[in-house]
């Protein structure tokens, strides 16, 4: 390995280092025949990607290379063979509209080795890939060593044993160190490879921040604003009075631009007073019939201040059978509705109210969000189903009368921003309603947790509200940070779950 240094330089390949580029291709694979590109190969792959193609050279002198075309993944099958991505090596397989970066060589000269030069040229295709919005990386990886074990074991056997660190593959074991992982087995892949009797390993890199191109002119939002409303429990005269408090929120979380409104749980049980002579199951029943016009004009609302609003919840009556549900009122003018799937002993036994039994993933125009009403919050197979489908945000909207039931929720919440990887907004109502029956004082402190990893607050707080305080919480965040920690996180949660031990579906 040289050891003197004065210079190290990635740059693009040009014709004029084809000489050099030869004779470092003869050294670097010398098992091989006709183990290296003629001039007209790479002149070809200059004048139609230049880009893909570069060099590292050290002190002046080519240290490693790294050659690579776009191609249109889908068009080839699964089990294509080096002749064939590369079109009979002519690289007409190369196209500017391709989705995929497919690495057509890569290799470091044996005295250069050692420096970690290799990881620079990944990185470099990695950059590459992001700033053409590909969707990933791929190329079939050699397996040098498979013709020492190629009696005894399969290929699908030696990559598992490489994987495990039984077996040393200097190929296989640097990309699965580079954060590619093995797709598929290739039969016949490299002509003439005989130390990987001809076996190759289709390794890829997936582009996290990816963008399936649209037709549409809006695209998602990335760094998406949160209103968060800590709603105080007041007397109110009617529904109006009521409405008019909420747009007066509304109002206050959009002027800031914020993308969500989120209400807490039964923002509007101040309505149910006016039949305090009445049972508790009976006057739920009576505020339910309020849920249709005030979902009517929250979704006006959310049309003209140009916000997603979550309604927290509210009772609803379904073929005489009495749920807690929300809705989500899109800017666009579409509603979606959700449920409350656990009650609390409380709903049941003073309310006699049901469980729901739908759970989803909404899509928005900042990406996946998920709801669980308060008491959902605690049972984290449910965060966990809704993680499986994408979800970036969970919007928790509570209602809670003591600290210690409180704390059930904030605590749990911000456990399942953890453990899937996702931001957790929660939302609750304070003060009290000393003429309403069975919701006498309230309890809250609204926040927005994050992951705990590097790129997010220690602690996983992004925001808090002043606990007991009426007020609105404005925070922002990176739905893209998301998708650096599922891939590069010091933990993580989601990929590293132990699938092969248990399973958790719907029904």
């Amino acid at each position: 390995m040289i050891t003197e240094i004065e210079n190290i330089e990635l740059t693009f390949l040009t014709i004029n280092d084809y000489q050099e580029l030869k004779s470092a291709m003869i050294e670097a694979y010398p098992n091989m025949v006709n183990s290296y590109w003629k001039e007209s190969h790479i002149k070809s792959l200059i004048e139609k990607f230049p880009e893909g193609q570069v060099v590292i050279k050290v002190n002046g002198q080519l240290a490693g290379c790294a050659l690579a075309i776009k191609v249109d993944m889908d068009s080839f099958n699964q089990n294509h063979t080096y002749r064939e991505i590369t079109g009979n090596f002519t690289f007409k397989t190369h196209t500017k509209e391709g989705d995929v970066l497919y690495g057509i060589d890569v290799f470091i000269k044996i005295e250069f080795r050692g420096l970690r030069l290799g990881r620079r040229l990944y990185d470099y295709r990695k950059e590459l890939a992001e700033r053409q919005n590909l969707r990933g990386i791929a190329f079939g990886g050699r397996i040098p060593n498979y013709h020492k074990f190629s009696d005894s074991l399969t290929p699908l056997e030696y990559i598992e044993k490489v994987r495990r660190r039984e077996i040393h593959d200097p190929v296989l074991n640097f990309q699965i160190s580079n954060d590619f992982h093995v797709s598929r087995i290739l039969k016949g892949y490299l002509e003439g490879d005989s130390m990987s009797n001809e076996f190759a390993v289709l390794l890829e890199w997936d582009n996290i921040y990816y963008e399936k191109k649209s037709k549409k002119a809006a695209s998602k939002k990335k760094i998406v604003r949160l209103g968060l409303i800590q709603w105080q429990m007041r007397p109110y005269k009617d529904l109006d009075e009521l409405m008019q408090q909420a747009e007066y929120f509304i109002d206050a979380v959009s002027g800031y631009r914020s993308d969500f409104a989120l209400f807490p749980e039964f923002f509007n049980a101040p309505l149910m007073a006016e039949n305090n002579h009445m049972s508790e199951s009976e006057a739920i029943r009576e505020l339910s019939k309020h849920t249709e016009a005030i979902v009517h004009k929250f979704s006006e609302l959310a049309i003209s201040y140009n916000i997603n609003v979550i309604t927290g919840s509210m009772p609803e009556i379904k073929d005489d059978l009495l749920y807690n549900v929300g809705y989500l009122c899109k800017r666009d003018g579409t509603t979606e509705r959700y449920e409350k799937l656990h009650v609390t002993p409380d709903e049941a036994k003073v309310w006699g109210m049901q469980g729901g039994s739908q759970l989803k993933t909404f899509d928005t125009d900042c990406g996946k969000v998920g709801i669980l009403i308060c008491y959902d919050s605690e049972f984290p197979e449910l965060s966990r189903l809704l993680a499986d489908e994408g979800m970036d945000i969970l919007f928790i909207p509570f209602l809670t009368d003591t600290q210690n039931g409180y704390s059930r929720v904030r605590h749990c919440a911000q456990a399942r921003a953890i453990e899937n990887e996702c931001y957790v907004a929660i939302a609750g109502s304070v003060g009290n309603l000393p003429k309403v029956h069975n919701m006498d004082i309230q309890f809250a402190q609204s926040m927005v947790f994050t992951p705990c990893d590097f790129s997010f607050p220690a602690n996983g707080i992004k925001a808090e509200a002043t606990t007991n305080t009426e007020m609105i919480l404005i925070a922002d965040i990176d739905i893209d940070l998301l998708r650096e920690l599922n891939q590069f996180g010091a933990v993580r949660n989601l990929r590293d779950r132990r699938t092969d031990l248990f399973s958790l579906t719907k029904r």
